[in-house]
């Protein structure tokens, strides 16, 4: 089993930064997948971005595009999203996923990530 533990949110003004990161825990692995999604209120969960630990590629969705970017970590198996020039409407709980599957080209699909972490909560303040 493997857990994934978010960390990172927090509250900041338009325009700022926050960086989150997501590690993981329990049984080894290389070669993966890992994603983060995001839920605001009242809306359904969407893609933000995603990271091949196998390839180095990564895959952003259009609206964090150029202001979001997500990295390996120094840590092993540890992934960061750095998000810069924030907007009220990134406002949501962020999540962690874990596909550990060996993709050049990862998931945007939901259901393609079968480990999951809590969630963190950022809030853009306008």
């Amino acid at each position: 089993q493997v857990q994934l533990i978010e960390s990172g949110g927090g509250l900041v003004q338009a325009g700022g930064s926050l960086r989150l990161s997501c590690s993981t825990s329990g049984r080894t692995f290389s070669g993966y997948c890992m994603g983060w999604f995001r839920q605001a209120p009242g809306k359904e969960r969407e893609f933000v971005a995603a990271f091949s630990e196998t390839f180095g590629s990564t895959r952003y969705a259009d609206s964090v595009k150029g202001r979001f970017t997500i990295s390996r970590a120094n840590a092993k198996n540890t992934i960061n999203l750095e998000m810069n020039s924030l907007k009220p409407e990134d406002t949501a709980k962020y999540y962690c996923a874990l596909d550990l599957s060996l993709r050049a080209n990862c998931a945007a699909i939901q259901t393609t990530y079968g480990y999951w972490g809590q969630g963190t909560q950022v809030t853009v303040s306008s």
